[in-house]
């Protein structure tokens, strides 16, 4: 039997909102598990892979979603305190992404390794830097009378675009973050597939989020 418009949109809603969910749950679990395979504390490198998940497994993952119609965390709130928390989120993710950076540059020039010779340790730079960049377009947002030539609902349509972008960069980076020597020495077998999961499930999540939003800007316009 074939289903009708309003079930198939019922269907639909129901899908986002338990993909939502589960996104939730991998930006939480994600860092966690790797806080526990890292454990902090015993060695400088021991913080660079919990601050680099904090950053763009939890931290950012968490500022987009709470513009998720079906899933954000502050449906309740107005949208200047959804902006608010982003703003926030975004800057602690920075701030750990820089910090994470920082410690790993300091760790190889300790042990006499050389910088940035890898995919993954390019990779990560370019993210850290495009974050920065992110940030401060956000700025554009808050004072869109800086852009006289551009209207907001541009700035908005472009910020989200290229964050998606930045998102993206994120989650390669984790991924290519799990190929390392000493990620695969730890998890191996069913194990490491399930943990390479984690960034594919989120950044889905997410570029369905923001081509909905594009697709709803647009039909809002005719």
């Amino acid at each position: 039997m074939a289903l009708t418009a309003e079930t198939e949109s019922r269907l639909y809603r129901s899908l986002r909102a338990a993909a939502g969910a589960a996104a939730h749950l991998v930006a939480l679990g994600f860092p966690t598990a790797v806080a526990l395979l890292a454990r902090p504390g015993s060695s400088l490198f021991s913080w660079h892979p919990l601050l680099m998940a904090l950053a763009f497994s939890f931290l950012m993952t968490e500022a987009l979603l709470i513009f998720s119609p079906e899933t954000s965390l502050l449906r309740s709130f107005s949208r200047k305190v959804k902006v608010r928390v982003h703003w926030a989120l975004q800057l602690l993710a920075l701030l750990c992404a820089l910090l994470g950076l920082g410690i790993i540059t300091y760790n190889k020039h300790l042990n006499g390794k050389a910088h940035f010779v890898t995919w993954h340790g390019l990779t990560g730079l370019l993210t850290v830097l495009y974050a920065g960049g992110q940030c401060a377009g956000g700025v554009l947002l808050l004072y869109p009378k800086l852009m006289k030539n551009w209207t907001l609902a541009k700035l908005k349509l472009y910020h989200a675009t290229s964050g998606l972008v930045g998102y993206l960069l994120g989650c390669a980076s984790l991924m290519l973050g799990m190929c390392s020597l000493w990620f695969t020495a730890l998890v191996t077998s069913v194990s490491w597939y399930l943990a390479m999961l984690c960034p594919l499930l989120t950044s889905l999540v997410i570029m369905n989020q923001v081509s909905n939003a594009y697709l709803y800007r647009k039909r809002s316009q005719h």
